[in-house]
């Protein structure tokens, strides 16, 4: 579990600047086949431990977007990663004054991000990627480490982008996520000799668009593993501008992880 929710220093100082409210978003990619199940099971968790948010439950893994008080999200992460499928999941977090959520859905989906490509498969295998740490020293020198010229590719939708995006950053005005095969394809030689960064909030999209991008030919291209927001929590604003559009009341986080509402 990240050092963010287990560090005590971290709480006195949420306590002290009274962010009462622990935030998460979580994702992965993996064969579910008892959705009903699950669902049952963490709405009667969730709903004990006075948890607001929306879960995400498909055929090809789970999506989460929840808030409550730091105990009761450490009670159910502790429990969620008993079941080895989601052992040692990649959690990000933020502390806000207020819930962010009006209420707790946990909703069945034929994919927890609609791309309508059904051969593309992250729980097979996910497609090549690159920390927060790398891009940014990428971006500070200017290329990729084998001198190519690096393209930074917005996957998300047009709405998320006016909020903010990285410098240069490439986006195609795309409405929702399943327009971006079509897009990709039709601009696919503007990024030949050149190394191809794909970046969405949390990382989700990407893991999609990354694979789809391999398998239409393209190379040198990789995702930025965790997304916005994990790059906002280990490299902060160093080439992002404005901020990064959230789906819960907050409206949008800045660098600092900190809402532009409450």
């Amino acid at each position: 579990m990240s050092n963010r929710l287990q560090h005590p220093e971290q709480r006195l100082a949420a306590a002290e600047a009274e962010l009462a409210i622990l935030n998460i978003a979580a994702y992965r990619f993996v064969a579910i086949h008892d959705r009903e199940q699950l669902r049952e099971q963490w709405l009667e968790q969730c709903l004990a431990l006075g948890m607001k948010g929306t879960i995400l439950i498909a055929p090809e893994g789970i999506n989460v977007f929840l808030a409550a008080p730091a105990f009761a999200i450490e009670s159910w992460l502790n429990g969620l990663q008993a079941d080895q499928r989601f052992a040692g999941l990649e959690v990000k977090y933020s502390w806000s004054e207020h819930q962010p959520f009006s209420r707790l859905r946990i909703r069945l989906k034929n994919e927890i991000i609609r791309m309508n490509q059904p051969m593309i498969a992250p729980s097979e295998g996910r497609a090549p990627w690159g920390s927060a740490q790398t891009l940014a020293r990428w971006l500070d020198q200017g290329h990729d480490d084998e001198g190519r010229p690096v393209v930074m590719l917005d996957t998300r939708n047009a709405f998320e982008v006016s909020y903010g995006s990285f410098n240069d950053a490439v986006s195609y005005n795309l409405k929702q996520f399943s327009e971006f095969p079509e897009a990709i394809e039709a601009h696919r030689q503007a990024f030949e000799g050149k190394t191809v960064v794909s970046f969405c909030t949390g990382g989700i999209r990407c893991e999609k668009a990354g694979l789809f991008m391999q398998a239409i030919g393209m190379t040198h291209c990789y995702q930025l593993d965790g997304g916005i927001l994990k790059y906002f929590e280990e490299v902060g604003e160093r080439h992002y501008r404005g901020t990064c559009f959230v789906f819960d009341q907050r409206e949008a986080l800045d660098p600092g992880l900190n809402a532009l509402r409450e």
